[in-house]
């Protein structure tokens, strides 16, 4: 009976982890589900006696109830104990354990084993790999130096956060930014694969110590959710900034990077181009004549150059009485009890303003323009200063104040026109017709002034907006006959104003510019229309044999699309003037242009090919953050002295990582 009882016990209570083998066969083995509860990558079952089991912890060696006899006493206990801090071994080597959770790594290897976790203790292994990837992130997002790696201070800091953690070189930290680049740059050329237009590129040329240039090629593009997008593509550095082949070698470059030959629609650049320098540039543009629109295709006239130099020339002319105002605020913003002293006679004086003084930043006009607007209006404030602060002797007289009010009113439209290219998410081309048409007839009426200093500082801007409006006027104009609630009507009407009696061979050249360009969009092989790709995409562009039959193949059907655009061109060809003949929308201040096309792309197929492409021009090389610059912008001597290719796999990977390419890939699909 007692060998009964002790064979039953054998059979009915695995053994585990011991050197016993237990004798059971398989008609009295009971069909035992595999332990997949987490706690046991934390216990170890050990025999106590016949019959007796209790659980080991591997980290304090404390020991846990399991099994008597055929009754297991679960796992509730065991979780507890690992999960709610009772485990000192456990809650010890938790600060060093304790990350963010992380994906595992794709490929091969072992599989990731599972482990029991609880929101009041994330228990998450160290891995090396990602503090590495973690670290380049961190380097590329906030600038940092790659030696930073290798400095004292963080080494320390590092050993003391997690001392397992392996120190890293420059070179291997270089390695992991260029990696970091690699990754984020594939997932946005799938996105670039998939936008049913063109590209735009913006050309930014910075300098260096070294005298080195560096392109800043910037593409813009609408995707097939018709939102605006703008990537930076390529750093190139040219060791000869200034010759005829630097900004084409630079495009040519990036084209090539990209798979984007074929597909440039437009080129802005701020840098100084001979005419041999364009005559390179023109042949990489996608239009078959180059000249469309006299050439406004190839712009090097940035508008952003221009409202710095006329908000230079501006404050050039004040720059005596800006100094004055400069330090009456220098010398209350830098010491506390001065400042103090402001607020209070501000406060006494009862002055309604509420802006705040602030020292302006000489390398960036618009600081210098809100200092100005500040101090004007707090100017009582500042004449009666002295009463409260004997120390003050500072304050510009009332004549000063008068000029100083003069130079904000020729800076505030340029303020406000530059800030419209801080934005990223809607057409700026449009937007800029009207700031560019109402800053050239402010400043024809300011000529007539009978004040010199008005009239001279007016004449100085005039000639710099009546250039940029000539060299520019059609390519914003055309955006605006994109936009339905102008068409060509907003560009008769302004044309007038503006040319006067010549006004009618300026809007010519637009109505001929936009029809010779709508001509090269029905040019397009007809596979390129809607009807045709909408109902292949599902395929992969492939038709289905078995219901469409070899009629419908590729071959089959090039006769046919011949045929097609030989007897509808005319057709084709009246869907602009049917758009352009149609009445205007209402003017709403809120209104989505990209949004309207893409409800309308069914009813104009090739019209809203065409809009997508031209909504996409930017007006401005300069990034949204250069955009009051009065200085070119220079690379840094710390970045000069890095490979080209990593001070490009930075710069770029910043802008992505900003970007957050890897979700916009997630929504990548093809559209016409």
């Amino acid at each position: 009976m007692a060998e009964m009882t002790e064979a039953t016990n054998m059979e009915t209570s695995p053994v585990e982890n011991n050197n016993e083998l237990a004798l059971i066969t398989p008609e009295t083995q009971p069909k035992r589900r595999k332990k997949k509860s987490m706690v046991w990558e934390y216990f170890t079952i050990e025999t106590v006696s016949a019959g007796c089991r209790r659980a080991c912890c591997n980290r304090c060696k404390q020991s846990f109830a399991y099994s008597t006899g055929s009754k297991v006493a679960g796992t509730s206990h065991l979780k507890r104990h690992i999960a709610k801090g009772t485990c000192p071994a456990l809650l010890r080597d938790q600060y060093n354990n304790q990350l963010t959770p992380y994906s595992p790594k794709t490929g091969g290897g072992e599989p990731r084993k599972r482990r029991y976790r609880s929101p009041s203790s994330p228990f998450i292994p160290f891995d090396q790999d990602r503090c590495r990837h973690e670290i380049a992130r961190m380097i590329i997002m906030h600038e940092y130096p790659l030696h930073m790696v290798e400095h004292p201070g963080f080494i320390a800091f590092v050993q003391n956060l997690q001392p397992r953690f392996d120190k890293v070189s420059f070179n291997t930290v270089q390695g992991d930014c260029v990696a970091t680049y690699l990754r984020e740059k594939q997932s946005l050329m799938k996105l670039i694969e998939g936008i049913p237009g063109r590209v735009c590129l913006t050309l930014d040329m910075w300098t260096s110590n070294q005298t080195l240039g560096y392109v800043f090629i910037t593409g813009h593009f609408i995707d097939f959710e018709w939102k605006l997008q703008r990537r930076v593509l390529n750093v190139i550095m040219e060791p000869y900034p200034d010759s005829d082949s630097a900004l084409s070698h630079a495009v040519a470059a990036c084209l090539s990077d990209w798979s984007l030959e074929g597909k440039l629609f437009s080129l802005i650049f701020n840098h100084p181009t001979s005419e041999a320098g364009l005559e390179n540039l023109r042949p990489l543009l996608c239009t078959k004549n180059p000249l469309i629109l006299n050439g406004q295709l190839l712009l090097g006239n940035c508008i952003a150059r221009n409202l710095s130099s006329m908000a230079k020339d501006v404050l050039g002319a004040g720059h005596e009485i800006v100094k004055k105002i400069r330090d009456s605020v220098k010398y209350v913003k830098t010491s506390e009890s001065h400042d103090e002293k402001f607020v209070q006679v501000k406060n006494q004086l009862q002055v309604p303003s509420e802006k705040s003084l602030i020292l302006d930043n000489q390398n960036q006009w618009n600081t210098t323009y809100q200092m100005l607007a500040a101090a004007s209006e707090l100017k009582e404030v500042f004449n009666c200063l002295d009463t409260s602060d004997p120390d003050y002797k500072l304050a510009p007289s009332m004549e000063d104040w008068k000029v100083a009010e003069t130079l904000c009113t020729f800076l505030k439209p340029l303020f406000d026109a530059a800030s419209i290219l801080m934005t990223t998410t809607n057409p700026t081309a449009i937007t800029f017709f009207h700031e560019a048409w109402k800053i050239h007839a402010d400043l024809g009426r300011s000529i007539a002034n009978d004040d010199p200093f008005i009239s001279n500082i007016a004449k100085s801007m005039l000639e710099k907006i009546d250039k940029y409006w000539k060299d520019c006027s059609l390519i914003l104009a055309i955006a605006v006959v994109m936009d339905p609630r102008f068409k060509m009507k907003l560009v008769e009407f302004s044309f007038t104003k503006i040319f006067g009696e010549d006004a009618p061979t300026y809007i010519k050249i637009v109505d001929d510019g936009i029809h010779e360009l709508f001509l090269e969009y029905v040019a397009l092989p007809l596979p390129l229309t809607p009807t045709y790709t909408e109902g292949n995409v599902g395929n992969n562009g492939k038709t289905d044999e078995s219901q469409q039959g070899n009629l419908l193949s590729d071959q089959g059907l090039t006769d046919f699309d011949v045929y097609i655009m030989e007897t509808s061109s005319q057709q084709m060809k009246s869907e602009l003037d049917q758009y352009l003949e149609e009445s205007l929308l209402p003017r709403v201040q809120e209104f989505d242009v990209l949004g309207w096309w893409k409800l309308n792309k069914m009813k104009y197929p090739t019209l809203s090919k065409m809009a997508r492409d031209i909504l996409s021009i930017p007006v401005s090389a300069a990034a949204p953050d250069s955009v009051f610059d009065i200085i070119i912008k220079q690379l840094d001597e710390y970045r000069s002295s890095l490979r080209p290719e990593t001070v490009e796999a930075l710069i770029c990977a910043k802008d992505w990582l900003h970007h957050g390419s890897e979700e916009s890939n997630a929504l990548v699909k093809m559209e016409f």
